[in-house]
Parts: C-alpha cells; sequence; structure tokens
C-alpha cells in the first residue's frame, strides 16, 4: 500500500500558517520598522545638536533642557513602540502555536484514522481468500461424494482429502462436512478433533449455509469461541456441497471452514505501525457490527465487552472521549468480491 498523502486540509491549514507568518513579518518590516528608523534619525540628529550645544554653552549651557526634553519624549516613543511590537509579536506567535496545534492535532487524526483502515483493509483481505476457499473446496470431489453417500470409506477419503487441505493452510483449525440435517459426517483432523457425528444444526452458521442460492455464495457466522474445537476463537465461513459439484446441482451438505481467528487477528492489531512512545498510550481493536470487541492490541475484552464507538453513521472519522483520549475508526470497505461484515478498525490513543 501506498503511503497516506498529505490532505487539502492539511494542506490549506499548512498555507494559513504561512499567510500568518508572512504577515507578521510584512509588518514588523513595513510599518513598524520605518517608524524606528525616523526615530534614530532624530536621535542621530538630537545627538549632534547636544554636541553643538555643549561646544557653545560653556558654563552655561540652557540649551541642554530643551535637547534633554526631546531625548525624554523620544525615549517614551521608543519605549511604546517596544511594548507594541513585543504585544503585536506575542499576538501572532501566539496565532501561529494555536495554527500549528491545530494542523498536529488534525494530522495525528488522519494518520490514526488511516492505520485504522489499514489493519482493517488487512482483515478484508484475509477473509476474503477464505471465501474463495470455502467455495473451491465445497466442490472436491471427495467431498462431493461423501456427501452424497457417507458411507465408511468414502468418509474416509474426505477425511483424508480434508486433512491434506489442512497441512498446506495452516491458517485453519479444521474443516466439517456436514449432511442436511446439521450433522458432522467428516473432518480434516479426526484424531485431534473428535467431532464427527456431532449435531451442529443450532449453529447460526449452519443454517445459513444449508439455505444459500447456490454453490457460488458463501455464508459467514459471527466470531465466536467453539467449544467442540477447544474453546479457539474462530471466523467459520461455509459453503454449499451440490451434485456433481456443480454449482447448480441438488445440495447434498455443507462445508464449514474454521479459521484460527485469534493469533491472526493478534498479529493485525499488534502490527499496527507506532512508535514505541505510541504504542504504550495506544489501544487498537476490531469490532463487529454489534460493537462487540473482536480483536484488541492488549488483550482486553475479545468476544466479552462492546466498544463504546461513536461513529454515528460515519464510515470513519475521530473525535475525542470522556477520557481525552482521540478516538479514530474506520470502517470495513470490503475487498473485491468481499463485501465485508460492518466491522470496525478502531483506534484509542491516550494524549502525549
Amino acid at each position: 500500500m501506498s503511503l497516506p498523502q498529505p490532505s487539502s486540509g492539511n494542506q490549506r491549514a499548512l498555507t494559513g500558517i504561512v499567510a500568518e507568518a508572512a504577515d507578521a513579518v510584512s509588518s514588523l518590516t513595513d510599518t513598524n520598522i520605518r517608524i524606528i528608523q525616523s526615530i534614530t534619525d532624530r536621535m542621530r540628529i538630537l545627538a549632534l545638536n547636544a554636541l553643538i550645544e555643549a561646544a557653545r554653552a560653556g558654563e552655561h549651557g540652557r540649551g541642554f533642557s530643551v535637547v534633554a526634553g526631546e531625548v525624554r519624549s523620544v525615549s517614551t516613543q521608543i519605549a511604546d513602540l517596544a511594548s507594541e511590537l513585543q504585544q503585536n509579536l506575542s499576538g501572532r506567535i501566539g496565532a501561529l502555536k494555536e495554527a500549528t496545534e491545530q494542523v498536529a492535532a488534525q494530522a495525528r487524526s488522519e494518520r490514526l484514522v488511516d492505520l485504522a483502515l489499514n489493519a482493517i483493509e488487512i482483515a478484508d483481505r484475509n477473509l476474503y481468500e477464505r471465501t474463495c476457499d470455502v467455495r473451491w473446496w465445497a466442490t472436491d470431489a471427495a467431498v462431493v461424494d461423501c456427501a452424497a453417500a457417507p458411507i465408511e470409506a468414502a468418509v474416509g477419503y474426505a477425511n483424508k482429502r480434508l486433512g491434506v487441505i489442512l497441512s498446506s493452510y495452516t491458517v485453519y483449525l479444521d474443516l466439517w462436512l456436514c449432511d442436511l440435517d446439521g450433522r458432522v459426517i467428516a473432518n480434516g483432523r479426526p484424531d485431534r478433533y473428535r467431532v464427527i457425528g456431532a449435531q451442529i444444526g443450532h449453529e447460526p452458521w449452519y443454517a445459513r449455509g444449508r439455505d444459500l442460492a447456490s454453490g457460488e455464495d458463501y455464508a459467514v457466522g459471527d466470531i465466536n469461541a467453539c467449544a467442540l474445537l477447544g474453546g479457539a476463537q474462530v471466523a467459520t465461513y461455509v459453503a454449499s456441497v451440490r451434485e456433481g459439484g456443480d454449482a447448480r446441482g441438488k445440495p447434498l451438505g455443507v462445508l464449514a471452514v474454521h479459521f484460527d481467528w485469534e493469533p491472526q487477528a493478534r498479529a493485525i492489531v499488534q502490527g499496527v505501525r507506532l512508535t514505541p512512545e505510541e504504542a504504550a498510550r495506544t489501544r487498537v481493536m476490531l469490532v463487529d457490527a454489534k460493537r462487540r470487541i473482536i480483536a484488541a492490541s492488549d488483550g482486553r475484552g475479545i468476544l466479552t465487552s462492546e466498544c463504546a464507538l461513536r461513529a454515528e453513521g460515519r464510515p470513519n472519522g475521530s473525535y475525542t472521549d470522556a477520557a481525552g483520549r482521540l478516538v479514530a475508526f474506520h470502517m470495513t470497505p470490503g475487498y473485491e468480491t468481499y463485501r465485508g461484515l460492518g466491522w470496525y478498525g478502531v483506534i484509542e490513543q491516550a494524549a502525549p
């Protein structure tokens, strides 16, 4: 991915700073500097007059009172001008400081929004591949034959075939072939997960998979801790197994692939590019469409807590929460044919 480019908002703010600086410099170098030069010229003349008077005065020196008065007057003007310059410059420096802080805050917000987008995009691209895998493997001859006639030999061969797939795709915990009655009839790791014969018809992902219109479609369940897989956090994607492996063939069963969610998600949220100083005060999360936390860089609240995200219908943005933290977020944009599931990448960062 290309690095984020400066936004037009930042460019306008920076232009404003430059204009402020130019105006301040112009003010000092035009009006005020001319006044100072004029006063300096008068001081030179007064100094010359003082020398002349001193030469003429001798013991009297009455003219010095006039000169002294002028010097005091000029000194007062210089003092007034200095005060004016100080106030003017202080005000302008304050304005410049405020504008600079606003640009820094805007840049910080936009950067965190970009990082939130990057995190959810990585998840999208990863899960897009899962949708491709499950639809492809649902057409495997061993899977189709076992779903059509789950006799012992067919189950054994389907187990072996699914095991071969798992040996190449290490991001999966297991692959399950289920019949239309909601029963697991084959899996890729029968020695590790003894799930054959288990009833899974109550699982939302199964119901969605059974009702798919064709073999070209897929369904997915919410991230959950699967008891039959040792309580591991999984993202389950399903596709319809159909007669002859034809997308329009008669439904025979459902193939479910259980993506090993926790380590993959942890790598995403902990892999966001933050400086060490930032990382100490930053929490990166992925949240689902129900605002449930499904990944967190600090490991807290996963699958048990909701994120109090104030998206307010916006696909992306940022705000400061009640604790003074900057919260940046970006909704899933989807990837290729994967539309996403309404998830968000969210970053909470305490002030430096």
